[in-house]
C-alpha cells in the first residue's frame, strides 16, 4: 500500500466519526472528521507532515501555521520533517483572540513581518477558520501564498478562498474519501 492510500485508510479508521454534528461553520453533518485524532497518532502525523511539506516545497514558503488547536501538532511535525530535509522553515500558531496578558499576541511564533506563509488546516468546510488565521496575520504584513487542508469537505472552502484571492489545495476531498 502506498503512503497516500495508507493516510486515507488512517483518516477513515481514526478520524471519521459517525453521528449528528454541528460543524464550526454552523452546518449540520452526519459525520465529523476529527483531525486531532489523526494528528496525535504517530503514523498519522508523520504521513500528514510528509504530504503537507510536499504541498509547500518549491513555493519559497518561510513559515507555516494555522489556528490552534487543530494545526498545532501538524505544524510541529512539518517543522521537524523540514529540518531533517535541510529546509529552513518557521512555524506559528494563531489564537482565536489575542491573549490578555504578556505580549498580548494573537500570533505566536517567529514569523517575521512580510513573510511568505502557508496556512495549514486539518479539515476545511467553508474556510472560515483558516480565514481567521489569515486575518490575524494581516497586521504582520505576511503574504499568504497558499492554504492547505488535509480534507476538503467540499462545502464551500475552495470557492471562498478563490473569492478571497487565496490559493487553496487539499490532500483529500470528501469524495476521494468516499464520504
Amino acid at each position: 500500500m502506498d503512503k497516500r492510500e495508507r493516510l486515507k485508510q488512517l483518516i477513515l479508521e481514526k478520524a471519521v466519526i459517525r453521528g449528528d454534528f454541528t460543524l464550526a461553520s454552523g452546518q449540520k453533518s452526519n459525520y465529523y472528521i476529527n483531525g486531532k485524532l489523526l494528528a496525535l497518532d504517530s503514523e498519522g502525523l508523520a504521513l500528514m507532515a510528509e504530504f503537507f511539506l510536499k504541498e509547500i516545497e518549491g513555493e519559497n514558503i518561510e513559515a507555516v501555521g494555522g489556528m490552534t488547536l487543530g494545526a498545532d501538532p501538524i505544524i510541529g511535525a512539518i517543522l521537524v520533517l523540514a529540518d531533517a530535509k535541510g529546509l529552513k522553515l518557521d512555524g506559528f500558531i494563531v489564537r482565536k483572540e489575542a491573549k490578555g496578558h504578556g505580549t498580548r499576541s494573537q500570533v505566536e511564533g517567529p514569523v517575521k513581518d512580510g513573510a511568505r506563509v502557508a496556512i495549514i488546516e486539518d479539515v476545511s468546510t467553508t474556510g472560515g477558520s483558516a480565514k481567521k488565521a489569515i486575518d490575524a496575520l494581516r497586521p504582520l504584513g505576511c503574504e499568504v501564498v497558499k492554504v492547505i487542508t488535509l480534507v476538503d469537505r467540499q462545502q464551500g472552502a475552495r470557492e471562498n478562498f478563490a473569492e478571497w484571492g487565496y490559493r487553496f489545495s487539499s490532500i483529500f476531498t470528501k469524495t476521494e474519501l468516499g464520504l
